[in-house]
Parts: C-alpha cells; structure tokens; sequence
C-alpha cells in the first residue's frame, strides 16, 4: 500500500526488509494525459530502455477482445478498445535497484512510488496487478455501457477513474487505458440518448397495451351478457395489468380510472341480471308451486281423458313458468311428477280393467252374434224384424268392446241388419212405395251414423264415436217407427 508520500511498501511472504537509513523515497511524478491521436504504447526512447536487474525480454503480444459497443441506432466507434487479457508490466515500466517504480507514458516516464518488500521482478509484478485491478474496472465500465445499463452513472464512474490514472501508482499501459475511459465517456452520451429512446418506445408500447386493455375492458362492460367468462376475462385484464410498467403516471392513472370504471360497469349489471333472475326463479318457485296443489288435487280424478288433457296443460304451465332456485326447482318437480304418476298409474290400472271387460263384451257380442246370425226374414219377416230388435237391445246393453275387434264384430252386425233390412225393402216395394223410400232414407242414415262411430271409436275419438252412436239409435227408431206404419197396413 501507499504511505502519505506515495512510497509503495509490499510484504514479502518469507521477510520484511527495512529501508536503508537515510534513503530518499522519490514522491510520484504527475503524468498529463494524452490526446486521443497520441498511441497508446510508450516512446520508442521508453521501449529501447534496459530493464534494470537483467536483459530485456521482448514483450508478448497481448491476447485481445473487442469491447461491444453500445446498442442502439448509435454509429458503433470505428477503432474498438482492444483489452489484453493479463498485462506484461515489464512493456511498461521498471522498478530500479534502489526500489524506485517507474511507469512509461507517451509523455515519458515517471516515478510511481517505492518497493522495498522484495526484489524488482516482484515489484513490477506487483505494480502489474495494480494495473490489472484498473484495466479490469474498465471493462467492466465498458460492459456496462454495451449492456445499456445507465450510461449516465457509467459516464459519472469513467470521468472519476480517468481523474485518477496521471497519479495512479500503476505499470501498465495507462495511456491505452486513458483511451478506453475517454471512449466510455464519449459514448455514455449515445448510449444515453438510445436509452432515452428505448425508454420513450417501452413507454409508448406499454401505454398501448393498457389502452388496448382498457378498451377491451370497456366493451365487455358495455355488450357482453357472458357472465363468467367475461368475468374471468376481468380478471386476467386486471392480472395482466398488473405486469406492465414503465407507463406516464398521469396517463396511468387516467387508464386505471377508465379500467376501473369499466370493471364496475360490469359488476353493476351482472349484479342487476343476478337480482332479476332471483326474483324470476322466486316467481317461478311461487307459481310452480301452486302448479303441484293442482296436481296433488286432479291425482284422484277418474276422468281419465279429461284429467288427462288437463294434466298435459299443467305441463306446459310447468315448463313456461322458468328455473326456480336449483334445490327448490327439484324438489317441485318430483312433488309434481308424483301427483301425476299417482293420476296415470290409476287410469293405467282402470284400463286394463276396462280391457278385461271389453274382452268379456266381445267375448258375449260373439254368442249373440251366434244366435241370432241364423234370422230368416224370408220365412217369416215380422218374426226376423222383432230377433233383430232383441239382437239391437242385447247388443247396446252389453256395452263396449276391444277396439281391435270392434270393426270384425260390427261387421257381422251390420251384415245382419242388412239381410232383414233388404226384406223389409223388398215389402215396402210391393205395398207403399213413399214410405218405403222414407224408411230407407232412415236407414241410410243409421248406416251413415253407425259408420262414423266406428271410425271414430277406432280413432280413439270415444265423445265422437258416442255422439255418433246417438244420433244412429234416433234414425233407427225413426226407421222402424216408419217400417212399422207400413205393417199396419
């Protein structure tokens, strides 16, 4: 280290030998520092001088890298700072027998301090180092620089270490160093004013992308009915927001406001849409509810086809009632699903009763059909016309039948009727040919009335085919009223 003097004492590892007494120290010399067309490497006077304590060795050529330069539109520097890996100090100084420390500059030499803790060779290794520390400084000041991390405080640490290189006690080659610093002041100010640029660029794009997620934030606020997913869109808005720096404070805040504006926007009608769907699914509970009382009420009716027409409309009331909450929605439902099962059930079980029964009508139809297929009206026309009223009053009083077989059954009914109603017409011709012709006019019309019934019945029509078989029994008795005035006659 260096004493108030400037005198260079080192530490040998094995003795530390004390100055001779009475031995002048010599104080370093101050050093101007060269111009950037002065070169960098000594006077050929300096490079010819003998190095004290053995022959001069020839310098090794230094292992140099180019410095980058730093990025931006900037013009890279035409001539790039070569650095030498490890300095050769002995191409830059020497250290005298007596200990004195001398450093060669394109100004000469000067004296740099005192070594008096071991041979030269040391001390001029020693003085190396020294050089090394700062060369290593530099570079990493250039690095800096290339990386565009603040030129300003670059340029600030480069200006301070140049102050420090005409007084540096030091051996190696200041004045390729100097050059470097002078190189790092010089383009602080490119790299300055690119990273301005680069900064003003960073804040107009990410200005941009707020605004783009602002506005983005702004129209799902003002269109989207998409609750949840717009809603989590917000949320990766807000997320990504949140990752952006760099932008205006001012502008910033102006962006939030809208953002936040927008988000409560949402919030507000998603909130509004919510509290009418509640009281929608409130009046849906309300009315489905009264909708299963009507069902509970109509679930023991034995009107099975108009119960059952009545039960189609609740459905349909049902389903234009809407969603009542989820877990009251389900539990209306199976109260109402219930009330009608126990409805159809009952008429499912009636039916196959009723299917019983009619199988047993047909079953008797068909006897009757048996006794009385065999009437004559040509042997004895009064005796057919009273088996055929018998057969009529028999077969009106056994009642309905399969509608499967109804068609089959009616058929040999009406192929009766016909066989005495073409021998009541064959007598009506030979004795009034008007009331024989109104007669079959009535009977015309019983055919036309019985024919409608059928169809009906088989169309499962049962009010129609009813109504039908009404209307055919008045034209019957019209029919026979008028068969029987011939008679008389």
């Amino acid at each position: 280290m260096s004493d108030n003097n400037g005198t260079e004492k080192a530490t040998h590892p094995e003795s530390t030998p004390t100055p001779k007494p009475g031995a002048a120290v010599p104080t370093p010399s101050s050093a101007q520092v060269p111009t950037p067309s002065e070169s960098a490497k000594p006077s050929p006077a300096a490079a010819a001088a003998p190095r004290p304590g053995g022959p001069r060795r020839k310098p090794e050529s230094p292992k140099p890298h180019a410095v980058k330069p730093a990025p931006g539109p900037a013009t890279p520097h035409p001539h790039p700072v070569v650095v030498p890996s490890v300095s050769d100090p002995s191409q830059w100084g020497r250290v005298d027998e007596d200990g004195t420390a001398w450093v060669k500059t394109a100004d000469g030499e000067r004296v740099i301090g005192s070594w008096q803790a071991g041979d030269a060779t040391e001390g001029l290794a020693h003085f190396g180092r020294r050089f090394d520390d700062l060369a290593t400084e530099v570079a990493l000041l250039e690095a800096r620089l290339a990386a565009g991390t603040d030129a300003r405080k670059t340029k600030a640490a480069a200006t301070a270490l140049a102050e420090t290189l005409p007084t540096a006690a030091v051996i190696g080659d200041i004045d390729g160093l100097t050059a470097r610093l002078r190189a790092i002041i010089e383009h602080s100010d490119e790299a300055a004013a690119h990273a301005k640029e680069e900064k003003e660029r960073t804040r107009h794009e990410q200005t941009e992308r707020k605004e783009a997620l602002a506005a983005e934030a702004e129209q799902i606020a003002a269109e989207s009915t998409q609750w949840k997913v717009a809603g989590d869109r917000l949320r990766e808005i807000l997320d990504e927001w949140k990752t952006i720096r760099g932008v205006d404070r001012k502008v910033d805040d102006a962006l939030w406001r809208r953002f936040s504006k927008a988000r409560e926007a949402f919030n507000r009608r998603r909130g509004a849409h919510f509290a009418e769907l509640d009281r929608e699914r409130a009046s849906a509970k309300t009315r489905k509810e009264e909708l299963c009382v009507r069902a509970e009420e109509l679930s023991g009716s034995t009107d099975w086809s108009g119960t059952a027409a009545i039960f189609r409309d609740l459905l349909t009331e049902w389903k234009a009632a809407g969603r009542a909450p989820r877990e009251a929605d389900e539990q209306l439902w199976r109260r109402f699903k219930a009330a009608q099962d126990v409805f159809f059930a009952a008429r499912n079980t009636a039916a196959t009763e009723r299917d019983h029964e009619f199988e047993a009508n047909a079953t008797a139809k068909e006897e009757l059909l048996h006794t009385y297929e065999n009437i004559d009206p040509e042997s004895n026309l009064d005796a057919a016309r009273n088996a055929l009223r018998e057969l009529q009053e028999k077969w009106d009083a056994i009642g309905k039948v399969p509608r499967e077989r109804m068609h089959d059954l009616e058929s040999r009914l009406r192929a009766i009727e016909k066989k005495v109603r073409e021998a009541v017409d064959a007598q009506w011709r030979r004795s009034d040919p008007e009331a024989m012709a109104r007669a079959a006019q009535f009977r015309e019309r019983v055919a036309q009335f019985e024919e409608q019934a059928a169809k009906a019945q088989a169309a499962g029509k049962t009010k129609d085919a009813e109504k039908a078989l009404e209307q055919a029994k008045q034209w019957r008795e019209w029919a026979e009223a008028a068969e029987g005035a011939v008679s008389q006659r």
